[in-house]
């Protein structure tokens, strides 16, 4: 039999403290962001959230700290956070060579442009010379460089560092187009714009932006459990557990289910250096990943973002659960 793992260093840190600490971005909405009283919500905070029910047993627990592009690595490298789950993209430059690790996958997007509507441009291709906003420290600013110079487009961008001032710049009309990840720019248009109708997200994507939390290197038993948290939420969608019926399903006599839940004589807690309810206190906390998807960014939501690639793998997307067991 498989022996009880140590916690690690980074949650005996977390538990002694009370409290994770989450890197989130300064409010892109739908992945994180604060209402008025301060509240923050979004699908990257629901990872905090989920994990600090796994660990702490209150996904209250967390403190979000607002980082800007530039300063977000640094910020996990030198401790100040225990994760970043800021819509931050997977990178061989990133996941080898600045000491950080890239957990798993919550939202498989791209980069893509976005125009006003009177403009009447229907693809990137288009925008052959033109002025586009972007932000700097981003794979966007890297991304546009190479699409420009391989197409021969001699676009012109408008690098600024703050999110906020790229912003302000696309809609005063000092850029004729705007481009970061396409789930950015939907989140830009209904955030900012006056009207969003009045805006266009081109069908071009331009790159792979596979987007996840990361966590510093050198803590494997932490790594883990933010990995096995994530895959949990993944598979409770895919076996029907909901934030509704977890309970009544730790009563299932499903294989599978029981090991979610801990039900019966199963307990995987103990091989991440938690208990047996770890993850039957994250669903609660926030749902399956396909209810965290709904609420925070799907059609249903003010984002409106189809499902599409973040589809479960037997319904045609990429979300792929390794097995709970």
């Amino acid at each position: 039999m498989a022996a009880p793992a140590h916690a690690g260093k980074t949650l005996d840190a977390i538990k002694a403290r009370g409290q994770i600490i989450c890197g989130v971005s300064t409010g892109v909405h739908g992945f994180s962001a604060a209402d008025s009283g301060g509240k923050w919500s979004g699908l990257d905070v629901d990872v905090c959230k989920a994990l600090a029910a796994a660990t702490l047993r209150d996904p209250e627990k967390v403190k979000y700290v607002p980082l800007a592009s530039q300063q977000r690595f640094t910020a996990l490298q030198s401790g100040e956070v225990d994760l970043l789950a800021r819509n931050t993209t997977f990178t061989l430059t990133r996941d080898a060579s600045q000491g950080l690790s890239s957990t798993v996958a919550n939202y498989y997007d791209g980069q893509g442009f976005m125009v006003p509507a009177k403009s009447k441009l229907k693809g990137a291709k288009q925008l052959k010379g033109q002025t586009v906003c972007v932000q700097s420290g981003t794979t966007s600013e890297k991304n546009l460089a190479s699409f420009s110079k391989a197409n021969g487009l001699n676009i012109k961008p408008v690098v600024f560092e703050q999110f906020e001032a790229a912003n302000a710049a696309y809609f005063s009309g000092r850029c004729v187009a705007y481009t970061t990840d396409a789930s950015g720019l939907a989140s830009i248009r209904m955030k900012e714009a006056k009207n969003p109708k009045e805006h266009v997200i081109l069908p071009d994507l331009i790159s792979k932006e596979p987007l996840g939390p990361m966590v510093r290197r050198g803590d494997d038993e932490w790594f883990a459990i933010v990995k096995w948290v994530m895959y949990g939420l993944l598979e409770a969608e895919e076996y029907g557990v909901t934030q509704a019926n977890v309970d009544k399903m730790k009563a299932s006599t499903d294989p599978v289910v029981q090991r979610l839940l801990g039900g019966g004589n199963e307990d995987t807690g103990k091989l991440l250096g938690l208990d047996k309810e770890w993850l039957a206190r994250a669903i609660k906390a926030t749902g399956n990943y396909g209810e965290s998807f709904e609420r925070n960014v799907g059609p249903a939501s003010a984002l409106g973002l189809p499902r599409g690639l973040n589809n479960q793998w037997n319904k045609g997307g990429l979300m792929y659960a390794y097995p709970i067991r």
